[in-house]
């Protein structure tokens, strides 16, 4: 296969990986489930039934009624009133508080007139006469209490996910999770509640929470909890507590699949919740989508004005569910939906209602997600495979028929209550149209030409053919690696240069260092430039290059021996014998086009590389051709090095240790191998301030190799601390205060 092509197919599939691994849920794309929100709002808002479903009625706390009646909280003998007038006036079959009543009602003074009566007028029998007689009058919490018993009411309550209160009482609760499938449910299980005061919440009063702890992280309201559970027991939410209400209060179960199984059985995915013969689809958390039915008002709304004052049609509330709540700004009962931003909370609350009646609930089924990878399994493999061998317009012909065909299916799905996956398949197929076209135009008809004339003059040809099957990785913009960098020196070159003439010297230089550079290139390196008679070259870059500190020292070795070659040519025709030192530093590097406005290079920067460009200065120093960081050392195993020293160069504070390349260890005689490892026990010896033994092991190693010049140095060394022994901290670092 073509390498480029390759390439293309590498980076589809790339993309689709992507999208699988968030449908897997090992990566988390934040636009993808956006999206998803997205698509989702607008199927709803495409099929909404619309209309006013005049089953349900809600008696507004509105503004007329807040104007007429006071603020808000009322007085619960009003409400009282209210209560009385829609089930004995209007004959409604069910009525719901979509508002929670968790303190006493003080407003009648009756609190006062009991501490008068019981101090100040205790003796007064005219006033506690009276008092006695208008007490019953002024106890709101029990008329109130009273105008709720024994009629078909369910209370509200809300649940603190936060906060562990419990203010006011809780209804009696639908079941107990004692059973062990249903402790495996992850079913919302809040902190504290805040209920009514125990007078309104008795026992033959039905009860349930309305608050939503499931919000969108785009702050919508999409889904609705139909269960909560707290210390232990399972609680009804106030629309399914409203259905249960309406249809005689039904048996109500959730039902897992194989939960007859016995308590072995680790099965817990909820195939729905069964209020009598009805079925309500949630999902694993007893979490239901809320069917909306279109935009503010989908029902029918009445003044609670209108209510006590018996002003309203009677034929508008017989029989019907009633819920109170309301759409008041100011009493803070308004939610953001997919169908309107400003949306009343009692709304809906009357839509999960609706829903649950009519069995008109979406599901999102577990499936879904095995769908959604089959789909863009599928899509990914045949859009990767078809694009390529395409014109453009056979492309985009082929990209909008597959979003077509999904789109379809989907809505096909949709109508008949489920929610499949739908924004990531339509954005996979966006992604990777995008993907190959761009491709196509910028990667493959460009990358050639341009790489070749920017890295021809670095590396050799055959390199540039590589960077244009991989440019993708490719990059001028700055970059950080782990990359060797080699710096090599013409010795004595100012005396050389004095004693040529100029065409001689400019003749001298090209025989030089063109069997230099094709070494460099033969062994993957790049020149970064000549400096008179020294080259500097790196490896690692624009190519990664997982061996740049072994191509780089075997480039170092092959220049020394090149340049030996080249000896006998140059004396022939008179030039002087050159002889050059190399010093290699490995490690993280700065690369990239640098340079100003005027003029840029693509090179290297930083610590390492200046330490390369003082390695290649301690050559003379230690009169040896090549020298190497610890970095190159350790990562090279197979090669064998002789440690030199342990310096501080100048320009730093740190030291490092540095070394001199023997060669491959299987290749060389014993006696250099085992003059290394003597003499780096004698450098032990030396940095332990054993001088005598450092100094007898030493002395043998130059009295077998005389020409050593580092045995030389560590000998004078030696006779110089005898005389001036160092400081007790000293580690046998040498400090060099010049280059």
């Amino acid at each position: 296969m073509n390498p480029r092509k390759l390439i293309r197919i590498s980076l589809c599939l790339a993309v689709t990986l992507l999208f699988v691994a968030h449908n897997l849920g090992w990566l988390k794309i934040s636009i993808i489930d956006k999206a998803e929100l997205i698509s989702y709002d607008s199927r709803l808002n495409a099929t909404l039934p619309k209309g006013i479903d005049d089953r349900i009625v809600i008696v507004d706390i509105d503004e007329k009624s807040l104007t007429a009646l006071g603020h808000w909280p009322w007085p619960r003998n009003i409400l009282a009133n209210i209560t009385d007038s829609l089930f004995d006036h209007y004959q409604i079959a069910v009525l719901t508080f979509d508002v929670v009543f968790p303190e006493d009602d003080t407003s009648s003074g009756l609190q006062s007139l009991d501490r008068l009566a019981s101090d100040e007028l205790r003796d007064d029998e005219a006033f506690q006469e009276t008092f006695a007689k208008i007490r019953p009058q002024l106890e709101y919490d029990r008329i109130f209490a009273k105008s709720l018993s024994d009629k078909n009411v369910v209370m509200g309550f809300v649940f603190d996910q936060n906060i562990a209160t419990e203010k006011g009482a809780l209804p009696k609760p639908m079941a107990s999770v004692s059973e062990r499938w249903l402790e495996k449910l992850p079913i919302r299980e809040p902190k504290g509640y805040v209920g009514n005061i125990q007078a309104l919440q008795t026992d033959n009063v039905a009860g349930g929470f309305f608050d939503n702890p499931i919000v969108d992280r785009d702050g919508i309201f999409r889904r609705v909890p139909m269960m909560q559970v707290y210390k232990g027991n399972v609680y009804q939410s106030l629309a399914l507590a409203t259905a249960r209400a309406a249809l005689d209060m039904p048996e109500t179960k959730i039902v897992v699949p194989s939960a007859e199984a016995g308590a072995s059985s680790n099965y817990t995915e909820i195939e729905f919740i069964s209020v009598g013969k009805l079925k309500i689809l949630v999902d694993e958390r007893t979490v239901a989508l809320i069917p909306f039915r279109g935009p503010y008002p989908s029902f029918q709304y009445v003044s609670a004005v209108d209510i006590k004052n018996k002003t309203i049609n009677k034929e508008l509330l017989e029989n019907k569910i009633v819920l109170f709540g309301t759409t008041a700004p100011g009493l803070q009962d308004i939610r953001a939906t997919p169908v309107q931003e400003v949306y009343p909370g009692v709304e809906i609350h009357a839509n999960v209602i609706a829903g649950i009646l009519d069995e008109s609930i979406k599901h999102i089924p577990l499936y879904t997600r095995g769908y959604e990878l089959l789909v863009l399994l599928v899509i990914g493999l045949l859009m990767t495979v078809a694009i390529p061998l395409l014109s453009p317009i056979g492309s985009t012909v082929l990209s909008a028929t597959i979003c077509a065909v999904l789109i379809g299916i989907n809505m096909v799905v949709w109508q008949n209550g489920v929610v499949l996956p739908l924004a990531s398949s339509l954005l996979l197929v966006l992604a990777l149209f995008i993907l190959q076209m761009s491709y196509g135009f910028f990667i493959e008809t460009r990358s050639k030409r341009v790489l070749s004339k920017v890295f021809g003059q670095y590396i050799p040809p055959e390199l540039v053919n590589e960077l244009d099957l991989t440019s993708d990785i490719v990059s001028m913009d700055g970059e950080s690696r782990e990359m060797t960098v080699l710096f090599s020196d013409v010795r004595g070159f100012t005396t050389i240069s004095e004693g040529l003439r100029p065409n001689e010297l400019t003749r001298l230089m090209n025989e030089f260092l063109t069997p230099l550079t094709a070494v460099i290139h033969k062994h993957r390196g790049t020149i970064d430039k000549y400096m008179g008679d020294a080259i500097m070259a790196f490896w690692g870059a624009p190519l990664n290059d997982p061996y740049h500190q072994k191509n780089a020292l075997l480039a170092a070795m092959e220049m020394i021996s090149v340049l030996k070659s080249q000896e006998q040519k140059f004396a022939t025709r008179g030039w002087p014998k050159l002889k050059i030192g190399i010093g290699l530093s490995a490690g993280m590097m700065n690369v990239g086009n640098m340079g100003s406005e005027f003029r840029m290079a693509y090179t290297v920067m930083g610590d390492t590389v200046n330490l390369g460009s003082r390695l290649e200065s301690l050559t003379k120093q230690y009169s040896c051709d090549i020298i190497v960081n610890e970095t190159i050392k350790t990562a090279l195993p197979e090669f064998e090095f002789l440690e030199l020293d342990r310096v501080i160069v100048k320009g730093k504070d740190k030291p490092v240790t540095i070394y001199e390349p023997l060669g491959y260890s299987i290749e060389l005689d014993n006696n250099i191998r085992n003059s290394a490892r003597n003499f780096n026990k004698a450098l032990q010896w030396y940095r332990d301030k054993n001088w005598d033994m450092a100094e007898r092991e030493i002395f043998a190693l130059s009295q077998a190799n005389p020409n050593k010049q580092v045995y030389k140095i560590y000998l004078d060394r030696i006779m110089h601390f005898r005389n001036n022994p160092p400081p007790n901290e000293w580690n046998g670092v040498f400090v060099y205060t010049s280059k």
